[in-house]
C-alpha cells in the first residue's frame, strides 16, 4: 500500500484497493469494551432475534470504522480524512461460529475538489447486501 497518494496521481474514477473484513463475536466483545457500547443486541442472540433482528449484529460504528480503513490504507494517513459520513442501511449479522461475518468494502474517487482534496465513495456489503449507504469521505492528499 502506498505511503502516500499524490493528488496529481488521482482522477475521477480512480479505484481504491478493496478489502474484506472479518467480524466475529469476539470482535464485538472487544469493540464493546473499547467503545462502552454494551447494547444487548450486540451479544445476546435471543434478545436480538426477539426484537426482530436476524442475529446478533455488529455495532454500526465498528462497521463504519472498518469501511474507512480502505481509504486510510490507500492514502497512507488516517489524519488525511477531512470529512466522513454514512447512513446505516442494514445491520451486519454476526453468527456464532468460527467464520463470523465478512464485510466487503470497495472505493472510488467520485470528485476532485479544490486543492488536493478528493471525494471518495465507499460501497460496503455483507453477503451481497449493502450495509452502508451514502458512504463518502473527503481526503486531503499530498
Amino acid at each position: 500500500m502506498p505511503a502516500s497518494v499524490k493528488a496529481t496521481e488521482v482522477e475521477v474514477g480512480t479505484e481504491l484497493p478493496g478489502q474484506t473484513f472479518e467480524l466475529r463475536r469476539v470482535d464485538l466483545v472487544k469493540y464493546a469494551g473499547a467503545s462502552g457500547d454494551f447494547n444487548i443486541i450486540h451479544w445476546n442472540e435471543r434478545v436480538a432475534t426477539d426484537v426482530g433482528l436476524p442475529n446478533v449484529i455488529a455495532h454500526g460504528m465498528l462497521t463504519m470504522a472498518e469501511a474507512i480503513r480502505v481509504v486510510t490504507d490507500w492514502c497512507g494517513d488516517p489524519g488525511a480524512i477531512v470529512e466522513y459520513a454514512t447512513k446505516f442501511t442494514k445491520p451486519v449479522p454476526v453468527p456464532d461460529d468460527d467464520a463470523g461475518a465478512s464485510v466487503e468494502v470497495s472505493g472510488k474517487v467520485i470528485e476532485v475538489l479544490d486543492g488536493a482534496r478528493v471525494k471518495v465513495e465507499l460501497t460496503t456489503t455483507c453477503d451481497g447486501v449493502k450495509v452502508l449507504g451514502m458512504c463518502r469521505a473527503v481526503v486531503q492528499l499530498a
